[in-house]
């Protein structure tokens, strides 16, 4: 794949996958949930990423009622919220937020408010002050809810956004939020984002006199 460019007048973050890998946390936590339930652990985790966990229990036990999927949900987010060991920074993220502090970027995650706040920190990194977490949608990833809430916060059309995703449900609500994607990792290479690079190593940001982001992503 080529070296590409791509141009921005705010940015939209993941965390989970994109920022910050926690997939032995996220390993951990619904093994144990999908063994109490009966079901098989392995195709569990081909479905949790990207989704809240009240969606993503609908999908997987969708004759539940949905009160019950909040409930567990909970449940869920405590766990993960004490639970950071093995939480670290995706290559090359450290610099990458260095590099964008100044510049118009939001996080867009489907982790709640107290679950970001640890995950980012266990991780060592900065949570940007403009921020929409799972409690202020009402609809999570695949839905473009909150990447829209993101770029109004932010004060920017759809259209001059670029989204950082790693899963299925992050690029399909980038997408349909009118977005173009950056894809980061392994997940992330089979879905066809408008651009994708193995980790944030692969990207170097400019920024022009006139507001606009350059992204040069790196070539493999």
């Amino acid at each position: 794949m080529p070296a590409t460019v791509l141009e921005a007048r705010a940015l939209l973050l993941d965390m989970d996958g994109t920022l910050v890998n926690s997939d032995a946390v996220v390993e951990r936590c619904w093994r144990r949930w999908a063994l109490a339930k009966g079901l098989d652990p392995e195709a569990v985790l081909t479905v949790v990423h990207g989704r809240q966990g009240y969606a993503t229990m609908a999908v997987l036990l969708p004759d539940r009622p949905m009160e019950q999927n909040h409930a567990e949900n909970r449940i869920m987010l405590a766990e993960e919220t004490a639970d950071t060991e093995g939480v670290v920074p995706i290559g090359g993220a450290a610099a990458f937020m260095a590099a964008i502090a100044a510049l118009p970027h939001a996080l867009v995650t489907s982790a709640d408010e107290a679950l970001a706040q640890a995950r980012m920190a266990a991780a060592g990194l900065p949570v940007p002050v403009t921020r929409v977490t799972a409690e202020l949608v009402g609809a999570s990833k695949p839905d473009p809810e909150g990447f829209l809430k993101g770029a109004a916060q932010l004060g920017f059309e759809p259209a001059d956004c670029v989204v950082f995703e790693d899963s299925e449900a992050g690029i399909a609500a980038g997408r349909a939020a009118g977005m173009r994607v950056v894809g980061i990792g392994p997940r992330a290479a089979a879905l066809s984002p408008d651009a994708h690079i193995a980790d944030l190593n692969g990207l170097r940001v400019e920024s022009a006199p006139d507001g606009r982001i350059r992204l040069h992503l790196a070539a493999h």
